[in-house]
Parts: structure tokens; C-alpha cells; sequence
């Protein structure tokens, strides 16, 4: 059992439960009015509503535009209250209770219920889902309500990060019937509701005039987003004036842009990864020793200066960017050593090796020629990589995770244990590597009960080390975040870096003027 005082929660993770949703020193004072038009980059036709399955942005942008989860969080990684207005915990930590906001009401003008959230949340739980967040809520053992306005969830254990999991996207909140979730449902509780979806193609929202926060969202009168994959007709679009924002800037012409008139251009710092994940329970790859070596065959440099154009980092084969709390910042940074590579094929008994990757652009962008680079720099090691051009479309349904070498990109971290339960414990839906680690595994449960922040802070270095050591990722850059976008479209100057513009709000905070 876990004693902890309301004094201490509150200067942990929990200290943020009734500031304001949105917050922080504005550029200009918003404004009302406009239509706001957005070419985005990610896009396919296999894109649905279904919030249990949404991996590209335009799916993103669309459950942060229409939808609400219970909780939010500021620019300082804080949760801060959206549809659940305040949230506490049991002295032991093995039980939350969440106080649903009372006038918060869905665009069909259905009240939003405890068992509305109740239907939301197990969306995402039992044998049968695949949702992305079913490993989030593996610990919980049950969600009920308890009145029309509150929702007690019970954990099998205590877990003091246990709120912030509710700022994952796909948790959102959609209306129930007799306990059913109509997962196509066009409802939602966001400041904007959905007047049209085409798949891949074109969504279009105008403003929900009941939303419950109209002072901080919902300034433009509508929006309309239209998928446009090639780099170079996006920012046609944006220069035409077919569109007023672009996001994932072709960085080939991002210095052009800053040279045009009622144009601007900007350069966000982020916890994005490019990643080459590969299957860690699949031959060769299920030997380290050419993980390792995949790992020293790679100039993580060169694909900054060359596919990023300076827009970005190297990364070092772990996914917790230096913003993210309890970031493994110590860890040796892992240069191009073919010698070294050359040493771990040896050890894995290859004096050459022939390897297959696949990749598509949609897997993050500039994927194929960072794959190119990466078969030139991995020849001085034995290491021969088969590049295979994968079709955007259908990509991650029919190649990530099924081949055993591929391509994609994730967003920042939502907090460490976020990032290390849906993408790095058995069992999740996104376990892009099959990773497998006994002791990771465990450190996952021990953190989570250990209310002691230098405690959990060793715990989670240990993870960040052994995903370092022996993981199947292999992420050579974090890679900012670059827009553009007409001068008379402002943001707050709190960005959020958990996804692409503004997480995904630019609809729902940004304004014109």
C-alpha cells in the first residue's frame, strides 16, 4: 500500500488539475471569423473515424479538430482539465476518480455522460481490440460510473503517470448507446464538428457554437483539410493560395518560402522521430550483434545536414527526446563506425550480409533517400541493404510491422512510460519491434508505483539504456517540426510538440487575422 498525502501528488504529476486548459502569453489577441485551409501531408485511403485505428496525420489532426479526451496538456508536459474538469486519486494510487465536466455536450446535443466515457475507454480494452492504447490500459481492471457525472477507474496496481495516459489521442470520448459505441460516428465533443470525409482525400469542420471553452478555442468559422502526399504540390498549393498552411515543409525549398511575400515559415524542435524499426523475434534481426551493427553503419549526421537540411538531430536508438521528462541525456552518442559494425557482424558469424528494407515516404519523409545514404555509408561494414520502395498508400497496414526492416515516424512521447507501453512492452498493438525485455518489463510496473521522482528517474534511465543496448529501433534523427503558412494565420506562442502543428490543434487554437 502506498501512502501518499494530497500535498505530495500535488507537486508530482498532479499540479496542474485545475489550471486553465489553455494558457500562456499570445502573439496578438485572437479573433473570430475566417476559414482556415490546411494541406497536409499524411493521408490514405484506408483512414476512418474509428479512433482505434488512426496512424497517419490526418487522422491526428481529425481526432484533435472534433473529438475531446478527458484530459489535455500545456506546452510544460502538465495535464490540464478538458472534458474531465477536475480528477483525483486513492491514497494508493490503485484507484482515479474523474468528475465529468457538467454542460459539456456533443455536437448532436447529447450531454456527455459518465457512460459515455465508461463505452469511450473499454473501446480500448479486452482480448479482442486492437486499438493502439489497449497496452495503456492493460492495467485496469475496471471502469464504472458512479453517478452521471463521475468515473472510477481501478487499477490492478498503483501508478502515479497514470492521468497523463488520457492525453493520448485516441482516447476520445464519443456517445454511447445502451453501452455501444458507434466507432464510425461523425458526434463528437470538439470545438469543431465534421461536415465532410473523404478518405485520404478531403475533411471539412465548422464551429461547434455549444462548445464548453469558446473564450480559448474554435476562433475560425470553419476548416477544411485537404491530404496532398508529394512535397512539392503541397507547397505549390501554399504559394497558389489554394491552401493557407502547409505542415512536413518540403525542406528542399524551405529557404524559398521565407522569401515570399505574405509567407512565413516555422522551425519547431521536437521529441518526431524517424525510425527503422526491425523485428526483433525475426532471423537475422533476432541477433543483437547485427542490430548493432546496423546501429555503426549509419552516418546519423549526414541525414541531418542532408535529408534535414540542419531541421533537426541525431538521434541515438531510444525514443525519449531531451524535452520529454526523465530523459536519458547521458547516453553515449552513437557515431558511424564501420570497424565497429564490422566487429558485431563478425560476432553474429556474417563477414557480409545481405539485408531487406522497406520503405515509403509516408513512413516519415525523406525516407527513401535517408535509405539510400544508409546502404552507401553500410557497405564499408559487409552490409548490403535492399531499399524496396513501398506505395504510400496502405503502407502501414500492409508493411510496417509485417516486414521485418521498415520505415516509420512517431510523434513525441505524451511522458516516457506512454511512449515505452505502446510501442515497447508484449502485448501492444504498436510493438513495432517485438520487443521483448524481462527486466524492461519490469521496471515498467516498478516505475509507475514509485512515487519518489529520483527513484522513478533511475528507472526510467535504465529503460532508455536497455532500449539503447538491445532494442530493435534504430533512429538515426529527431526531426523538427517545419510549417508554413500564410502571414495572416497566428498560433499561440505555447506550442505543443506531442505531434505536428501545435499537436494537432492548429484548427482548434490558431487563428486569423
Amino acid at each position: 500500500m502506498i501512502e501518499l498525502s494530497r500535498r505530495t501528488l500535488l507537486q508530482g504529476t498532479g499540479a496542474a488539475f485545475m489550471t486553465a486548459a489553455f494558457g500562456g502569453a499570445v502573439k496578438a489577441a485572437p479573433k473570430r471569423g475566417g476559414n482556415l485551409r490546411i494541406g497536409i501531408a499524411g493521408g490514405t485511403s484506408g483512414d476512418s473515424l474509428d479512433p482505434t485505428s488512426t496512424p497517419v496525420d490526418a487522422g491526428f489532426l481529425t481526432l484533435n479538430t472534433m473529438r475531446s479526451t478527458l484530459v489535455g496538456m500545456n506546452a510544460k508536459g502538465e495535464p490540464t482539465p478538458l472534458l474531465a474538469e477536475s480528477w483525483e486519486p486513492s491514497n494508493d494510487l490503485t484507484k482515479w476518480y474523474f468528475n465529468i465536466r457538467k454542460g459539456a455536450t456533443f455536437h448532436s446535443g447529447k450531454s456527455v455522460t459518465a457512460d459515455d466515457v465508461v463505452a469511450s475507454l473499454n473501446l480500448h480494452r479486452g482480448d479482442k481490440t486492437t486499438s493502439p492504447a489497449k497496452a495503456l490500459l492493460d492495467p485496469v481492471t475496471n471502469v464504472e460510473a458512479d453517478g452521471p457525472n463521475r468515473v472510477v477507474i481501478t487499477l490492478n496496481r498503483a501508478n502515479i503517470e497514470f492521468v497523463s495516459l488520457f492525453k493520448t489521442d485516441f482516447l476520445v470520448i464519443l456517445p454511447s448507446k445502451d453501452g455501444v459505441i458507434d466507432r464510425a460516428s461523425k458526434d463528437g465533443t470538439g470545438p469543431y464538428a465534421l461536415e465532410s470525409f473523404e478518405p485520404g482525400q478531403h475533411l471539412s469542420f465548422k464551429r461547434n457554437p455549444n462548445y464548453w471553452d469558446l473564450d480559448n478555442y474554435g476562433f475560425f468559422d470553419s476548416a477544411e483539410v485537404v491530404v496532398i502526399a508529394d512535397p512539392a504540390a503541397r507547397m505549390n498549393a501554399l504559394r497558389s493560395g489554394r491552401v493557407d498552411l502547409v505542415n512536413s515543409v518540403d525542406l528542399k525549398t524551405a529557404a524559398m518560402l521565407k522569401r515570399v511575400a505574405g509567407l512565413k515559415l516555422e522551425n519547431i524542435p521536437s521529441g518526431l522521430y524517424y525510425g527503422m524499426p526491425m523485428l526483433v523475434d525475426v532471423a537475422p534481426f533476432n541477433d543483437n550483434n547485427v542490430r548493432m551493427a546496423l546501429k555503426y553503419a549509419i552516418k546519423r549526421q549526414e541525414i541531418v545536414d542532408k535529408v534535414l537540411l540542419g531541421h533537426g538531430t541525431v538521434g541515438n536508438d531510444q525514443p525519449i527526446f531531451k524535452n520529454v521528462k526523465f530523459a536519458a541525456t547521458d547516453l553515449p552518442q552513437r557515431e558511424y563506425d564501420p570497424d565497429k559494425a564490422r566487429h558485431y557482424l563478425k560476432q553474429a558469424g556474417y563477414d557480409s550480409i545481405d539485408l531487406p528494407l522497406n520503405v515509403a515516404e509516408i513512413g516519415f519523409p525523406g525516407a527513401t533517400a535517408v535509405s539510400q545514404l544508409f546502404a552507401a555509408s553500410a557497405k564499408a561494414a559487409g552490409i548490403n541493404l535492399n531499399v524496396t520502395r513501398e506505395p504510400d498508400d496502405g503502407y502501414f497496414e500492409r508493411v510496417w510491422m509485417k516486414q521485418p526492416f521498415t520505415t516509420a515516424y512517431w510523434h513525441q512521447a505524451v511522458t516516457a512510460d506512454s511512449r515505452f507501453t505502446e510501442a515497447f512492452l508484449p502485448g501492444a498493438a504498436w510493438n513495432e519491434t517485438h520487443f521483448n525485455n524481462p527486466r524492461f518489463n519490469e521496471l515498467a510496473v516498478k516505475a509507475r508505483e514509485t512515487v519518489d521522482e529520483n527513484t522513478r528517474a533511475g528507472m526510467y534511465h535504465e529503460m532508455q539504456r536497455i532500449i539503447y543496448d538491445e532494442g530493435g529501433l534504430l533512429n538515426p534523427v529527431f526531426a523538427n517540426y517545419v510549417w508554413a503558412m500564410k502571414d495572416n494565420v497566428h498560433r499561440p506562442d505555447d506550442v505543443t510538440t506531442l505531434g505536428d502543428l501545435d499537436s494537432f490543434q492548429c484548427i482548434s487554437r490558431w487563428w486569423m487575422a
